[in-house]
């Protein structure tokens, strides 16, 4: 008898360091909003949520901003549906401003990842005679929905400046991505640019009314999230192996899905692991209680 007392005494001393050390309480690991922007999978502001393709790509403020070598892009919007964000660069010129010079740069894997999209066009403007995009490289410029960049000049307060100034409208030039993705605004001898998204529903619209920013159309990695989130768990990867990983809990990860008889009562999940040492400390004070 004195064996079995001091046997359940052990487990209970056992079962309540175990409580104390595992946290009971969730904590938000893996934030769902970054002011008004939802964050999904494959996005994360923490790391080791969302997809590793995507790690330490945004920053969370007050507002959500995309990270690239040439600097912060506000995200505006994220349609997760058409897979596609839409980012503004504070730094580029408008309709409306006119700012310093300044290149749009991504790294390699941001390229691959989620480039510009289709409709997101970019217009350099205020081009020297000797640009390559006016001479050897003159079929990488296009005009769009039957407008030509000259509008700009005209209907543009920003960039009326440039007509005054040469009592004409200086070579401009609207092209794809892939044209400043490879060369610099140095490269291609233009002062500016500004890009206009939702290029393929302009015609008829005038400068003025045009959408500015940069639409980016991303890609999503298959590491099997969709089976952890039916299981309720949220997908991430381990921070060290970039191994896919499914956060079930502030206490308890899986490899793909979350185990079930996981629960949430009020903040506070409890694993099943969890519960079994609950149940035995409870039998063992009885039983103390009992014994002595």
């Amino acid at each position: 008898m004195q064996f079995l007392l001091t046997t359940f005494t052990i487990f209970n001393f056992i079962s309540i360091l175990t409580l104390i050390v595992e946290p009971l309480h969730t904590s938000a690991t893996c934030r769902g909003f970054c002011g008004n922007i939802p964050i999904r999978y494959p996005f994360g502001v923490d790391d080791g949520c969302g997809a590793p393709q995507y790690r330490h790509m945004f920053n969370c403020t007050n507002d959500l901003f995309f990270l690239t070598p040439s600097g912060s892009y506000k995200v505006q919007s994220i349609d997760y549906n058409k897979k596609t964000m839409v980012v503004y660069d504070p730094a580029m010129s408008t309709c409306s401003i006119l700012q310093p010079h300044h290149d749009f740069i991504m790294t390699d894997i941001q390229s691959a990842m989620m480039p510009p999209s289709p409709d997101t066009v970019f217009a350099l403007l205020n081009c020297s005679i000797d640009s390559p995009v006016l001479n050897h490289y003159k079929n990488l410029c296009f005009n769009i929905s039957d407008h030509s960049c000259d509008e700009l000049y005209g209907a543009c307060n920003a960039f009326r400046v440039f007509h005054l100034l040469s009592n004409s409208s200086p070579p401009c030039c609207f092209t794809n991505y892939d044209t400043v993705k490879y060369m610099s605004m140095n490269i291609l001898d233009c002062t500016h640019y500004t890009s206009v998204i939702n290029t393929d529903s302009l015609k008829g619209i005038g400068p003025l009314d045009w959408v500015y920013g940069i639409k980016l159309s991303y890609s999503l990695p298959d590491t099997g999230c969709q089976r952890c989130s039916l299981s309720g768990g949220t997908c991430g990867f381990d921070t060290e192996t970039e191994g896919m990983t499914c956060l079930c809990s502030s206490t308890m990860n899986a490899t793909r899905q979350c185990a079930p008889g996981s629960f949430t009562d009020g903040g506070v999940v409890h694993t099943p692991w969890t519960v079994f040492h609950v149940v035995l400390l409870v039998l063992g004070t009885f039983l103390d209680l009992i014994i002595s």
